[in-house]
Formats: C-alpha cells, sequence, structure tokens
C-alpha cells in the first residue's frame, strides 16, 4: 500500500476530514473530529500512525517488524506502520479498520448516532 491509497481508503469512510494541524507535512484523519490515523508525508518508507488496542498492538508487534511502538505517540495505543514493508494491503486495511472502529466506539452516543 502507498500514502495516497492509504489516503483515499482513509477518505473513504463515514465522517472523515482530512488536515495538517501539525505542519503541512503530516496528514491527519480523524472521525467526528478525532484523530484515528496519521501519515507523514517525508518519510522514507511511507508510514502511518495507527490507533491499536493494546494486547493486539503487542500481538501486531511480535508478528511484524514492520510495526511498531507509535512514534510521537502514546505507545500504548499507538502503532506506527511501515505501509509499502511487506504487510499485505488486506492486513493494513483491517489495521485502519481496527483504528477508526476504536475512535467511533469511544466517541459521544449522539456523534455515533450521526455515523449511522
Amino acid at each position: 500500500m502507498d500514502l495516497e491509497t492509504l489516503r483515499q481508503y482513509c477518505l473513504g469512510k463515514l465522517a472523515i476530514t482530512e488536515s495538517t494541524p501539525f505542519g503541512e507535512d503530516v496528514l491527519v484523519f480523524k472521525v467526528a473530529g478525532r484523530i484515528f490515523a496519521l501519515a507523514p508525508l517525508d518519510e522514507v518508507p511511507a508510514t502511518a500512525n495507527l490507533k491499536c488496542d493494546p494486547d493486539l498492538a503487542l500481538e501486531l508487534r511480535d508478528r511484524y517488524e514492520q510495526v511498531r511502538p507509535g512514534y510521537h505517540m502514546n505507545k500504548k495505543h499507538w502503532n506506527t506502520v511501515e505501509l509499502d514493508g511487506g504487510i499485505p494491503d488486506t492486513e493494513l486495511r483491517k489495521m485502519i479498520d481496527h483504528s477508526y472502529e476504536l475512535v467511533v466506539k469511544r466517541l459521544p452516543k449522539a456523534a455515533r448516532a450521526k455515523l449511522q
């Protein structure tokens, strides 16, 4: 998966905004105003930070050398994932979906209802 594919996949979800609040070199994807993915534009290889359940985060880090604790994030709840480092695209999409769903699950009930 390349950065543009990640971007298009994230933007295809409900209630997504894309912005650059940390500077022009980091894309930030939010659902209902809460971050679920970040992607630096100048990283080689391309990476993304994705929210993750702490137990699953550890499992993914053990399974893939391309998954490591989230750079500049809470390392318990975020992973940094190399996008073109050998993880199958289907698995990367699952990681993005998981991140999105974790954030949606924590939204206030009224905000979740708007997504339905």
